[in-house]
């Protein structure tokens, strides 16, 4: 794409250990890294918050694959702040478009997807006697609450501004601000946050 920059995607082996994964990432400070989750010695979801941890500056996006309904390990994804979801039978055209996607800004590829893994997730989490009560979402105004709440139905940036009439950059706009004020690293974590606070209920 004529005056657009290329993400660095590191690629290596098939099947490389998590540990090699989260030292690849520390040498080459890639823009995205395509993270499956079943992995040799340290699963990927591990990997992801390692390499989170070690980055200096500016950390990857991280691109986690998926068997969807087989693998349980997606779920932390959602936790670790990765950056989007791809299905391991995706083709090349794909594979391409969701790299850039994450790499734009985007934090979720495939809405569809995102919306039935977060579905199973806030079925499947139970919370703890002992763990912190989620944020407040008394601070944001109507339209953030509004937009936090499509995102976690699975609309795109897009689809969303269709939906209220509104630019795809005023979407990211609130968001943003949204994310902010609840203190949030990445879109996944934003949808979570939806469902846990009961902004959004599974199926409904």
């Amino acid at each position: 794409m004529a005056g657009t920059r290329r993400p660095r995607l590191r690629t290596g082996r098939p099947r490389p250990s998590a540990g090699r994964a989260v030292r690849l990432a520390a040498e080459t400070r890639p823009d995205v890294v395509l993270m499956d989750t079943r992995m040799p010695g340290v699963n990927g979801i591990e990997a992801t918050e390692r390499i989170f941890a070690q980055a200096a500056d500016r950390p990857p996006r991280v691109l986690v694959l998926t068997t969807f309904d087989l693998d349980e390990y997606v779920y932390g994804a959602l936790r670790a702040a990765a950056a989007g979801f791809l299905l391991k039978d995706s083709g090349p055209e794909r594979l391409l478009a969701a790299v850039t996607a994450v790499d734009g800004g985007d934090a979720l590829f495939a809405p569809s997807v995102t919306r039935r893994l977060v579905e199973a997730f806030a079925r499947q989490q139970a919370p703890a006697a002992d763990s912190a009560p989620p944020p407040d979402l008394d601070g944001l105004t109507s339209r953030e609450v509004e937009v936090l709440k499509l995102t976690a139905r699975g609309l795109s940036n897009l689809e969303i501004a269709d939906r209220l009439h509104i630019s795809e950059a005023t979407v990211k706009t609130h968001l943003n601000r949204a994310m902010s004020k609840l203190d949030l690293d990445s879109r996944a974590q934003a949808v979570v946050l939806a469902y846990e606070t009961g902004l959004v209920t599974p199926g409904g």
